[in-house]
């Protein structure tokens, strides 16, 4: 019998491939959204930040709409890795089409994520303002509420101030070693392997300084609320700990229970269509007291306050609740739960006679919100909160459930990346609602 004739594989075989990315990619792929919204962008600080220039010799840069294109697109589908997006370029036909044959490479990926933080602040103001000029969102109700972000800082990297001396010693032991060898060594090559382990040495170096702030920071809180909660106090442990690698992230309790190091990552978005209008990222293990903030934000932001605050339990004290009332930028009408009280049916006589004088003194700002939050309105108004909730659930499904940088620059850096990919896709929502 005749052998089968087949097409076998000639791998040796040159080839000159012609490959038409426009003619690869659908009309409608959510490549060309990203791109659209990006050639709409203000990046002249990016470019005015690029030291090669037209008629000087050096290396021409890569374009920054093309960086932003591709770490927007790469939010949006769950990418947060530089290195997996440098090679999704060269294989994907989506990343390829963004790239157009811009060369890139993971360390300018990497570096480009976190080194614009304020260009990124800029755009999500702006990008947020031009929906609001087309009437399609407005600041008349924002929800705000926190969220718990996994750092990348392990259980171990976590000293007290004993191991985190023994570490400063070694290390200023290590560098000096090193910078003795190094002089003395005549031969080139050594002398670079051993620079470079100088320099590896003292970053370890930096990082131990950053972490001796931060524990003492740590052990000045952790002293006063000693004062002020002795009982919880004394349940933990006796002394402070830092990590090492990370040292602002910092221990947090999340969602499932675990204590974790992390940060707590502030988002404040339209109740009705759920577009981010700010960002903040803290170190803080709870929400109390960040209410205040974010409206000063959103008013440095926007030049004016949102009408209604709708915010989570303990997110506002009775001072939080007047101070919002009488912004400077426009009164801020906060809905929040009322702090949990004993019914006054279980109450002696002379406790509730006590209680009704205390509220007969209390301002007017705190009898509205009181007021508000015990009508059927208040609570309606109020459940619209939960949108904050899918915000962060949208988020977490795109990665945002930790962070693969370190410092609390660099996470906000991540946050704003994440809020201008949700708010691009919410405005392209938007819009075509509209048309």
């Amino acid at each position: 019998m005749a052998d089968a004739r087949v097409l076998r594989a000639d791998r040796a075989q040159l080839r000159w491939e012609v490959i038409d990315l426009e003619a690869l990619l659908a009309p409608d792929h959510r490549a060309r959204l990203v791109w659209s919204f990006v050639e709409r962008l203000d990046l002249g600080d990016l470019y005015e930040a690029i030291g090669s220039r037209e008629g000087e010799a050096g290396r021409p840069a890569a374009d920054p709409a093309v960086l932003m294109a591709l770490w927007l697109y790469a939010t949006i589908e769950g990418v947060g890795s530089a290195r997996e997006l440098s090679r999704l370029v060269e294989r994907d036909i989506a990343y390829r089409w963004l790239a157009g044959g811009v060369p890139v490479n993971y360390h300018g990926l990497a570096d480009f994520r976190v080194l614009h933080e304020a260009v990124l602040d800029r755009l999500l103001s702006a990008s947020v303002t031009a929906l609001i000029a087309e009437r399609l969102v407005s600041l008349d109700e924002i929800a705000l509420d926190g969220t718990k972000v996994r750092a990348s800082a392990g259980r171990g990297s976590y000293a007290t101030s004993g191991k985190l001396a023994r570490i400063e010693a070694a290390v200023a032991g290590r560098i000096e070693a090193l910078k003795q060898e190094l002089e003395s060594d005549p031969e080139a090559s050594s002398r670079r392997k051993r620079a470079a382990r100088e320099r590896a040495a003292r970053e370890i170096q930096d990082r131990a300084a950053k972490a001796r702030v931060a524990l003492e920071r740590l052990q000045a809180e952790k002293e006063r609320r000693k004062r002020t909660h002795p009982k919880d106090e004394a349940k933990k442990k006796a002394e402070a700990e830092v990590s090492t690698t990370d040292p602002e992230a910092r221990r947090m309790r999340f969602a499932d229970g675990a204590v974790r190091a992390g940060y707590n990552i502030q988002v404040a978005a339209d109740s009705e269509s759920g577009l981010v209008v700010g960002v903040s990222a803290t170190d803080r293990r709870n929400d109390s007291g960040l209410a205040r903030p974010m409206v000063d934000d959103l008013a440095r932001r926007y030049g004016r306050t949102p009408g209604r605050l709708l915010v989570d339990t303990h997110y506002v004290k009775r001072a939080d609740v007047t101070a919002l009332a009488k912004h400077e930028k426009g009164a801020v009408a906060v809905y929040a739960p009322l702090p949990a009280e004993r019914d006054a049916s279980a109450l002696k006589p002379a406790s509730r006679l006590a209680r009704a004088y205390r509220r007969t003194r209390e301002p007017e700002t705190v009898k509205d919100w009181r007021s508000r939050m015990e009508s059927p309105d208040g609570q309606a108004i109020y459940r619209r909160r939960k949108r904050i909730e899918l915000v962060h659930a949208q988020q977490k499904n795109r990665g945002f459930d930790r962070i693969n940088v370190r410092g609390l620059l660099k996470a906000r850096a991540i946050a704003l990346w994440h809020a201008l990919a949700h708010n691009l896709m919410v405005a392209h929502h938007l819009r075509s609602a509209s048309a």
